[in-house]
């Protein structure tokens, strides 16, 4: 522990990396560009530069807290100081600012009104160069890149994947794929980790609201949604409703007034998930079939095997994820006279990942010859779109989900967090439904802190061994050990996403570490409010079995090959 000076203040710290972080906690909000908590220290843009009692400045992210030290944050020269340095960025910067993707959303745009930069007395002599629109998930404007390198670090330290990296010196230096490629043709998993770490427009979601509104003006189209559990404890952040706070009810409302014919709950489908992956799981434990099994319900994580790891793509599950199997199945459904009304239906998915978008467009996310998942939108585009109708969502009442398709279990709630598939598993193979066995499954390590989780239930004389990782450089260290023969596990559930879906790259921006909390406390929370907590308890699930899915539940439910891409 130490003491230090902060602005004429006594400020203690004990374990703090940085001056940035004694400064932060003691209340005062020293702005940054580069900097995130997360990602090693970059001192690049040089924003959170500080003065102490010599006069001396430095980058308060790049020096360590030292006892006895007095540190000055907002004298006139480090004003002067951060707002030459915003007016330079922006001097090299693209200023369409009332047409970008993130306008409202930037940090450059929120820094240069802050510090009341109300002109750019340089000209910005840097050619222009052309968007990249080769992903499905993201878009590149390098025009809008300030070099802060938080996608190259995000990139490398937390994905393990490193498809962006820095080109060039001085002032040619930019961002980009190896050799100034498209980043379609990358090891990009899509997982837009990159975009919410950009604190620009230089990374953006690809966006389909377009071609949803069209969809929904059509009077000759039934247009139905479906809508993943992490979505439900993000979208009120954005409407002044308390973080992590389950919404469903009133998205429900929004999205029948903005015109969907049905809304469904991908809950719904993840019960379908955990029926048939469980299945799946017990014949490979029994019949010697290819171990561990990989969970196959983040798109991102299955392209990454069949890129880094193609040696394990038999490993991988062949169950369809809760978005494409709710897809299939709500197809095939209104392919039925009786149901269709003789309407085209299309099928829209709001999901909190931009990997999803890749998804839909994979060869074995079609039926029949038709796209199953027409379009994906994520959290970010559907609060946009909310916005754009003017209602007030905060005093929405609460609307439940359609029928037949629009009731799950807590289990399928679960599948929002880290470890919610791997329980919702262990509670499907459970052999009774009491609370205390659902306390115990809680308990079992499947919820413990970190980022690479390691346990083991029992079952049937056996021991399961298990494990559960986010992040996919995490990932990599598993699959290395597995590899290696150093670790040997029967199940693997990887999300790509670190924290999982309720962190995912198509959840807004700028979430704190009290948000991460609060949205991974509201999954539980609507679990535990949940009557039905397994997957086999679900009425819906059971009729759809013994009725309209009977005999077709691989067609439906299962991918027939593998495909990554």
């Amino acid at each position: 522990m130490g003491t230090m000076i902060i602005d004429g203040r006594k400020v203690t710290f004990t374990d703090e990396k940085n001056v940035l972080s004694v400064i932060r906690n003691a209340g005062i909000d020293i702005p940054t560009l580069c900097y995130h908590s997360e990602l090693s220290t970059f001192g690049a843009c040089r924003l959170c530069t500080v003065e102490d009692d010599r006069g001396r400045t430095f980058a308060s992210c790049s020096e360590e807290p030292r006892d006895g030290m007095v540190i000055f944050t907002n004298t006139g020269k480090l004003r002067k100081y951060r707002k030459l340095i915003i007016e330079l960025l922006l001097a090299a910067h693209c200023r369409d600012c009332l047409t970008c993707e993130k306008s409202g959303d930037c940090n450059l745009q929120t820094l240069a009104k802050r510090f009341g930069v109300m002109e750019v007395r340089f000209d910005n002599y840097k050619e222009r160069r052309p968007l990249d629109f080769s992903s499905p998930s993201i878009v590149r404007d390098p025009n809008k890149c300030i070099l802060c390198g938080n996608c190259v670090r995000v990139c490398e330290e937390l994905q393990g994947v490193g498809a962006l990296g820095f080109a060039h010196r001085g002032s040619d230096a930019m961002v980009m794929p190896a050799f100034d490629r498209e980043i379609a043709t990358t090891d990009c998993v899509n997982c837009g980790q990159c975009r919410i770490f950009c604190p620009t427009g230089a990374i953006s979601i690809r966006h389909n609201r377009g071609e949803v509104w069209d969809a929904l003006a059509d009077p000759d189209t039934r247009v139905v949604a479906q809508v993943a559990p992490a979505v439900r404890v993000a979208v009120g952040d954005a409407f002044g409703l308390p973080k992590g706070r389950s919404v469903m009810g009133k998205i429900v409302n929004v999205l029948h007034r903005m015109g969907f014919d049905e809304v469904y709950d991908t809950t719904f489908s993840a019960d379908l998930t955990i029926m048939e992956e469980s299945a799946e799981f017990l014949d490979r434990v029994q019949n010697g079939g290819k171990l561990p099994l990989l969970t196959s319900c983040c798109p991102a994580w299955v392209k990454f095997v069949g890129d880094q790891f193609p040696e394990f793509e038999e490993n991988v599950s062949t169950c369809r994820s809760p978005q494409g199997m709710l897809s299939a199945v709500v197809k095939e459904y209104f392919r039925d006279p009786a149901n269709s009304g003789g309407k085209k239906t299309v099928m829209v998915s709001i999901m909190p990942c931009t990997a999803k978008k890749m998804e839909a467009n994979r060869e074995n996310s079609y039926t029949k010859g038709e796209k199953d998942t027409d379009f994906v939108l994520t959290t970010t585009e559907l609060i946009d779109m909310i916005r754009t109708t003017g209602i007030d969502f905060a005093e929405l009442e609460p609307e439940s989900s359609d029928i037949p398709f629009g009731f799950g279990s807590g289990g399928g709630v679960i599948f929002g967090v880290t470890g919610g598939v791997t329980e919702a598993v262990i509670r499907r193979l459970a052999p009774d439904h009491t609370k205390e066995t659902f306390q115990a499954i809680a308990e079992c390590g499947v919820r413990q802190e970190g980022f690479i989780r390691e346990f083991s239930v029992p079952y049937n004389g056996m021991e399961i061994k298990i494990c559960v990782a986010s992040g996919l450089a995490n990932a990599r260290t598993v699959m290395e050990q597995v590899k290696s023969g150093e670790k040997e596990y029967h199940l693997i559930e990887i999300m790509a996403c670190r924290r999982g879906c309720v962190m995912g790259g198509g959840q807004p921006r700028l979430a704190g570490k009290r948000t991460k909390a609060a949205r991974t406390a509201g999954i539980y929370r609507a679990d535990s409010v949940s009557v039905i907590k397994k997957c086999d308890e679900n009425p819906m699930i059971t009729s759809l079995y013994e009725g309209f899915l009977k005999g077709r539940e691989h067609e439906l439910l299962h991918n027939h090959s593998f495909c990554a891409k």
